[in-house]
């Protein structure tokens, strides 16, 4: 009798994994979605419907050296995620044989609700992105036509290309737009400030982070606006200019004199991971950065006048308690769940 049910016990467990084995996989595809507190997305999401064969492709080709002249720098190697997608410590981005730039490398992060792309703005579309760091000499020192022979020579992209494309085709525009899909998918907006101010899991902000957010509003939010914290502008900061790079930032896109010096306002959100700071990261933390813009900023003719003081000077006045408090409400962007998400990791 013993032998019997053990038996039927036995069968019914085979029966019950052949049932699930037998299962179809069923692909689901990721969903975009806005948080609450913030504004709409820029990126037109209908034209480059977010799918999992996409995302997997654009992924795939994120953290793939391949795409580089020598085969092994990719976008991820100045783009870590637990730095927020920056290369940390890194002053600035280096490439193919440990070749220098001049800029430091940027944050991977909300770019669906951004119009333009990089320190001087010279991609105006997320789809073009990809295409300045592949094609400068000193990052990935490639071009878009020997990128798109070594993916199609690729048995493994043939078939990605297949199944996240109606036409298949292994080009440009697929190329892009299935990165387009991987990095419009990095929403970070799970940090503790967007739990308080959605009022969520009643989280409170201490007495020094709420001092430090009443600074912010007063003193920074003119700039780093919205729950993104940019306005998505270019600014001249007032910055010393570094003769041996004279780097003219916006101007060098539009050529107008009227944009010498100005570059992109950064995004604060996960600031705390993403040392270090400015275009040319030259401040190794948030202390160095708050001092300069009380103590450490020069005018000239195109700097901003929102950073113009009644007696002629520029600069933010801040007490030593106030950097302190502003520090702290920085710390509450950390969105940690970003920073581990699985679905990013290589």
């Amino acid at each position: 009798m013993k032998k019997s049910v053990v038996a039927m016990v036995l069968v019914t467990v085979f029966m019950s994994c052949a049932k699930q084995e037998e299962a179809p996989y069923v692909a689901v595809d990721p969903v975009f979605e806005k948080p609450s507190n913030f504004p709409e997305p820029h990126y037109d999401l209908a034209s480059n419907p977010i799918t999992k064969a996409g995302f997997d492709l654009g992924k795939k080709l994120f953290y793939d050296g391949k795409l580089a002249s020598d085969g092994v720098v990719s976008c991820a190697f100045c783009h870590q995620q637990k730095f927020a997608f920056t290369h940390h410590g890194h002053p600035l981005s280096h490439g193919v044989d440990n070749r220098s730039g001049k800029r430091n490398s940027q944050p991977i992060q909300n770019l669906a609700f951004q119009k333009q792309f990089s320190w001087d703005g010279a991609a105006f579309h997320l789809d073009m992105f990809p295409i300045i760091p592949l094609t400068n000499p000193v990052e990935m020192d490639e071009t878009v036509g020997n990128v798109l022979k070594k993916l199609a020579a690729d048995a493994t992209y043939q078939k990605m290309f297949a199944e996240a494309f109606k036409d298949g085709r292994v080009n440009a525009d697929n190329t892009f737009k299935a990165m387009s899909q991987f990095m419009l998918m990095m929403v970070s907006a799970n940090a503790k400030y967007d739990k308080y101010v959605r009022k969520e899991e009643n989280v409170t902000l201490t007495a020094e982070e709420s001092r430090g957010f009443t600074v912010f509003k007063s003193k920074c939010s003119s700039c780093h606006a919205t729950d993104l914290f940019t306005d998505d502008s270019f600014r001249n900061n007032g910055l010393p200019v570094d003769p041996a790079v004279d780097d003219l930032g916006r101007m060098t896109v539009t050529l107008v004199p009227e944009d010498r010096y100005k570059f992109k306002v950064p995004s604060l959100r996960n600031v705390a991971l993403t040392a270090p700071y400015m275009h040319d990261g030259r401040f190794g933390s948030l202390e160095s950065v708050l001092n300069f813009y009380t103590d450490g900023m020069v005018t000239s003719a195109t700097i901003d006048a929102q950073l113009k003081r009644p007696d002629g000077t520029v600069g933010i006045s801040m007490t030593t308690q106030e950097k302190q408090d502003v520090i702290a409400f920085l710390k509450t962007l950390t969105d940690e769940e970003f920073i581990k998400d699985k679905r990013f990791a290589e």
